[in-house]
């Protein structure tokens, strides 16, 4: 079977991977390469770059966090270029734990579990290789092994840096197996691996009565004191604790400030000295990355407590707010589904984006902007044109509220809402309106909204059911108008010789007399009115139109019909008015004639061979956008 022989090609990868040497081999790789001996947090971010980083119009998006994280962009590149990247660079930035602090179901714990498997991959790489102390508990840097006298000239002969001492473990062993010889000192490849616990360390905080602080920084092996006669001997200790295996690498502090003080006082001198006391012995060094995660509730009463203003100041808070953009939002919910057994219901096509719209309101506060409702703040949030308004404006908006995005519904209460609506009714097909109204009947079992947002939340749901409703109706309007993509071309050259000659003062010839005519006024103003373009507004959009066809002109490319999305929605949607009482009396008649119901066949089949649709939901959509119709 196939499976097997991958499983095959796995093992002989990990075969690949081992290495062993003594100390003196390994100085000889590093002469050639020192990358194995950066920093674990060099190592973070040099993981993270190798996955590609894309410069667009003065911003950084880093395609590692892609696959899982949607709609944080500026957060994400805040994060990384403010912590990672600086930490990389060996500034003091790195002598900081990483908290991030944002609302439940926001996507925190995604970005930690995503560098604990990038981390993983990466030490599976060459430029990510991590080499250890062979038999050292805490897999540690083997320059460890050069006395600090040493290390300058070192330094300066590899081109690398030297942190941290031998943990007492390694100190012990050079003198009992190796005689105090450092080269004969026998090193070996490791990867980096959260099962095996290889650096990567995970706490999770438990009853304050029972856990001990072992947990972080291992314990004495009483079974062993008798062997070795002493607390203080390091083969009687088992250096097993999280802040011990995540050495190399990323210790994860999962919900940071729920735990009790005694365990955070031990990240003082770790974040700052990079060591931290364990047992009866000297301080032990330590180099890993430390990033926590907590929700802004808990965040303000940490810093409201003046206990803790030494832990405070060795904090990086980053905000990790829920995403903004409709389309983004989508492909959240499409994940969550993804990983889900709702996998074989299918899901109309705007179902999912009715939700988003809905989710996304919530999570947006009113501009003081001008004739700026939410819904066109929404539009613009997602990469939409709104008239009247510009790209300066959009930044204006995005900085305006700093907590923005840090409150609204979150994405696993809206999956939740989904999957009881798909259990309980039992669908082979859930569309848009099926959603609209799991959410309705969830309001009043979110358990943190009060009587006033849920009044907030019900206007939200009425606004996303307008949104669909206009999305219902296009895509109707695509469907049912025959060879669409013609007839939309026809009208849209036919719009463009007339303003072309509007503009210029120019006459325009009637393709069938030749006759030199006025241009079509009427014909204009019926197509600009579809997407509300005013008589006073009219001079100034046809002019734009001329522009844009110059400027596509100049570069050699062509101004089509999918050129300018405003102009494309006001042609389309001029051709459905004319064609609007056709399809209202096809869409509703209860009784459908020959014509019609080859009509009704032909749009259905469009819908599911062009937009996504199943025979349910198509036949669902002709009938809901024949209500609207009819109303």
């Amino acid at each position: 079977m196939d499976i097997f022989k991958r499983v095959s090609e796995y093992n002989a990868e990990n075969e690949r991977l081992v290495w062993s040497g003594t100390f003196k081999e390994y100085i000889a790789l590093l002469e050639k390469d020192p990358t194995p001996a950066m920093t674990a947090h060099a190592r973070v971010y040099e993981m993270i770059k190798s996955f590609g980083v894309e410069e667009t119009g003065g911003h950084k998006r880093y395609k590692f966090f892609e696959r899982e994280i949607f709609g944080l962009d500026r957060s994400v590149e805040k994060l990384v270029e403010e912590y990672f990247h600086s930490s990389a660079r060996r500034l003091d930035v790195r002598k900081r734990i990483l908290l991030l602090m944002g609302p439940v179901s926001g996507g925190k714990s995604t970005i930690v579990t995503l560098l604990k498997r990038g981390l993983e991959l990466f030490s599976r790489t060459e430029q990510g290789a991590v080499y250890a102390i062979k038999g050292c508990p805490m897999h540690e840097e083997p320059l460890h092994l050069f006395p600090n006298e040493l290390r300058p000239d070192v330094e300066k002969t590899l081109g690398v840096r030297i942190e941290g001492n031998l943990c007492p473990s390694c100190q012990m062993r050079l003198k009992t197996e190796y005689g105090g010889n450092i080269e004969n000192v026998m090193v070996e490849r490791v990867t980096i691996s959260e099962d095996s616990r290889i650096g990567i360390g995970t706490f999770s905080p438990s009853d304050p009565k029972s856990q001990d602080i072992a947990d972080l920084t291992g314990s004495i092996d009483f079974s062993t004191i008798t062997e070795y006669g002493s607390e203080s001997d390091p083969r009687a200790y088992r250096f097993d604790g999280e802040l011990n295996k995540a050495n190399r690498g990323l210790m994860e502090f999962q919900e940071m400030l729920k735990c009790d003080e005694k365990f955070l006082w031990n990240l003082l001198s770790l974040t700052q000295e990079g060591n931290f006391k364990a047992g009866r012995f000297a301080l032990i060094s330590a180099d890993e990355l430390i990033i926590a995660h907590t929700n802004e509730s808990e965040y303000k009463s940490f810093i409201a407590n003046k206990k803790n203003e030494a832990l405070q100041s060795r904090m990086i808070v980053m905000p990790i707010p829920y995403n903004l953009k409709v389309s983004e939002e989508e492909k959240i919910y499409n994940k969550l589904i993804g990983q889900s057994d709702m996998k074989h219901i299918h899901i109309a096509p705007h179902a999912l984006r009715a939700a988003a719209i809905f989710s996304i309101l919530t999570r947006l506060k009113e501009t003081k902007k001008q004739g700026m409702d939410l819904i066109k703040k929404m539009r613009m949030y997602d990469g939409e044109e709104v008239e009247g308004y510009k790209e300066a404006d959009l930044k204006e908006m995005q900085n305006e509220y700093l907590e923005e995005g840090m409150s609204g519904i979150d994405p696993r209460h809206v999956i939740n809402r989904i999957s009881s609506a798909l259990i309980k009714q039992d669908l082979a097909c859930i569309n848009a309106l099926d959603v609209l109204r799991a959410l309705k009947d969830g309001l009043d079992q979110h358990p943190s909204i009060t009587k006033e947002e849920r009044e907030k939340y019900l206007n939200f749901i009425s606004s996303a059911r307008k949104e669909y409703d206009n999305l219902a109706k296009k895509e109707i309007q695509k469907a049912f108008v025959y060879s669409f993509e013609e007839s939309a071309r026809t009208l849209f050259e036919n719009y463009l010789d007339n303003i072309e000659a509007y503009c210029n003062w120019n006459k325009i010839k009637d393709p069938l007399t030749g006759e030199e005519l006025d241009p079509d006024e009427r014909l204009m103003r019926s197509i600009e009115e579809q997407i509300g373009i005013s008589e006073n507004a009219k001079k100034a959009f046809r002019e734009e139109i001329l522009i844009r066809i110059s400027s596509y002109s100049r570069k050699g490319k062509k101004f089509d019909y999918a050129s300018h999305e405003r102009l494309r929605e006001a042609v389309e949607k001029k051709l459905f008015t004319d064609l609007k009482d056709i399809v209202k009396i096809t869409t509703s008649t209860k009784t459908p004639d020959e014509l019609q119901l080859k009509r009704i066949n032909e749009v259905t089949k469009r819908l599911i061979d062009e937009h996504g649709y199943c025979p349910v939901c198509a036949n669902e959509l002709m009938r809901y956008v024949g209500s609207l119709l009819n109303r």
